[in-house]
């Protein structure tokens, strides 16, 4: 799960095509569909700290969790411009720790995707339960096999900007369902006001596609009780196409 490391400077230039604020809409009108309108809640792979500070605004508690110092040394940089009272925590998913228990725990952005094995599906989920108040909300997010195997396959994505240049070239692994992706990233050196000198990063990421079967099956074996399963940002089944859909369990009792 290395990832993120000379990446996180430009990670948000980058990522501006999301709409953050319609998908922080969206989260929270699960969040209070399942009755949880205020409190603590845990975002969990949280990057930058974009989601994190939209739903603190919103009037939730929030902590931060993510492996990567670099994307939270932006995520403070935020916190600190915004004066919103947001716990940062330096964590790998896999084995986080919290001072007690939130009413809700949540992770978009395809974190759950850097899961590569389903037994590490299984240990977030049994932490996740671990940490959520009794009935407490799970609500993740994950990219599906067919926008791996269709949509990004072996193909490779380019972008050219005055503030920095990217290469994505993407390969998917039918067999292992391994979606491994090398960027490239060209960024004008500070001192170069013209552009004329550019320095080159290079990182390699690695998500698996999980199908829901797996993804329901991971909830029962840590204890969680399965919800619902949507086609990302409608409260409908997912398509045999769909990008994203969003997962909803709930805490179950501790094992």
């Amino acid at each position: 799960m290395d990832a993120y490391t000379s990446f996180a400077a430009v990670y948000d230039m980058f990522m501006d095509n999301i709409p953050y604020e319609e998908w922080c809409g969206y989260l929270m009108g699960l969040l209070q569909e399942y009755g949880v309108s205020d409190g603590l809640v845990l975002d969990l792979g949280c990057g930058t700290g974009t989601m994190t500070e939209l739903l603190a605004k919103a009037g939730y508690d929030m902590i931060g969790v993510d492996c990567a110092e670099d994307m939270l040394e932006i995520a403070m940089e935020k916190r600190q411009s915004s004066g919103l009272d947001i716990l940062y925590l330096l964590q790998d998913m896999r084995e986080f720790e919290l001072y007690g228990t939130v009413r809700a725990v949540v992770s978009i952005c395809d974190s759950m995707n850097y899961l590569l094995e389903y037994e590490e599906l299984v240990e977030v989920f049994r932490l996740v339960n671990n940490y959520l108040d009794p009935g407490g909300i799970f609500i993740f997010d994950l990219n599906t096999e067919y926008k791996y195997q269709v949509l990004l396959a072996d193909h490779t994505i380019a972008e050219n900007r005055d503030e920095g240049s990217f290469i994505w070239d993407n390969y998917f692994d039918e067999e292992s369902r391994i979606n491994e992706y090398d960027l490239t990233l060209f960024i004008p050196a500070e001192q170069e006001t013209d552009h004329s000198l550019y320095r080159k990063y290079q990182e390699t990421h690695f998500q698996r596609a999980f199908s829901i079967k797996e993804v329901k099956a991971a909830l029962q074996e840590a204890g969680m009780e399965f919800v619902a399963c949507y086609d990302a940002f409608t409260r409908k089944a997912p398509r045999e196409d769909s990008e994203r859909v969003y997962l909803i369990a709930r805490e179950k009792g501790k094992g």
